[in-house]
């Protein structure tokens, strides 16, 4: 895969020039300096063309300038001698060969997983992106023939095993604990051809439709028992701190009369409200207080009234 860019092409086209031009003018030119005639210096003229023009572009071949992001893999008599670049260097013929030109930059695809089964044996929808590098040139070229295919064709296996080996809610809620597993996975095999996976991420899980309808049922059954548990603490708080609470009321003299008056003030607080305060076992009290509210009531309808039967 020797990928030419603008620089590279225009030195060896430069090259071609300095080359082919000089020589051509030297050993062709003098076939051509009288009267143009067919015969055996016209075929001459014509077989020394086509060997400077091989000549130079031979030499110009030899020029190679790759960018930052490439690496060349060199071959010397068939044996690899490691990778070049980047920059301008020469790659004389003949004895040396390019096995091929390798792109080191960082490049993400995806892997999918179609109706795979999980350990619950649910089948599910699996799509994540793997993000690679090519770390070893030498070894991405010598030691497998396509490592872009066999990477993505481990990611796949790998992507299958570590959904059957989990079941479908570690799937759905743990989802950067699956994606370690799936990055050391293929992290694993792609070393072996020199491929470092950076890292792995798990974009989507496809469920089905009635799989999503009772998981939303067992969820919202949790989230009940849980409020159902959390109501009950509640209570419990809330019973430990009446009792103790009553425990004090009945230790001090005073206590109840005092609570009852800072009740009376919260009601008094409230808008609307008539507060009416009487003698105990004062019958007519009571009487001028169920009076007094049964008139508020039919004046101000909705009104809220409190009679109290306070100690003579």
């Amino acid at each position: 895969m020797a990928n030419r860019n603008p620089v590279q092409s225009f030195m060896r086209g430069l090259i071609r020039l300095v080359i082919f031009v000089p020589l051509w003018m030297i050993f062709v030119f003098p076939y051509f300096s009288g009267r143009f005639k067919l015969g055996g210096s016209t075929v001459w003229a014509v077989l020394i063309t086509i060997a400077i023009f091989w000549f130079a572009n031979l030499f110009a071949k030899m020029v190679y300038v790759l960018p930052q992001w490439q690496r060349m893999v060199l071959l010397r008599l068939g044996k690899s001698v490691g990778a070049r670049g980047p920059g301008f260097f020469l790659i004389p013929p003949f004895i040396y060969s390019v096995a091929r030109i390798v792109d080191i930059r960082i490049t993400t695809y995806e892997v999918k997983a179609t109706k795979t089964l999980t350990k619950d044996n649910i089948p599910i929808d699996v799509t994540a992106a793997v993000e690679l590098e090519v770390e070893d040139p030498e070894k991405a070229v010598i030691d497998v023939q396509n490592y872009w295919k066999t990477t993505e064709w481990v990611s796949m296996e790998a992507l299958k095993s570590t959904i059957g080996g989990n079941n479908l809610r570690p799937l759905l809620s743990e989802t950067d604990r699956i994606a370690d597993e799936l990055k050391a996975g293929i992290d694993k095999a792609a070393s072996d051809f020199g491929v470092n996976v950076r890292a792995v991420r798990i974009t989507d899980v496809g469920t089905p439709q009635s799989l999503v309808e009772e998981l939303a049922v067992i969820a919202r059954a949790e989230r009940s028992a849980k409020a159902k548990v959390i109501q009950a603490k509640a209570e419990l708080v809330v019973a430990d701190s009446l009792a103790k609470a009553s425990e004090m009321f009945a230790n001090l003299p005073n206590a109840m009369e005092l609570r009852q008056i800072q009740a009376l003030l919260d009601i008094s607080k409230e808008e609307g409200s008539m507060v009416i305060v009487y003698p105990l076992n004062s019958r007519m009290g009571e009487q001028i207080a169920s009076a007094t509210a049964g008139n508020q009531a039919k004046m101000h309808g909705g009104i809220k009234n409190t009679i109290v039967n306070s100690p003579e």
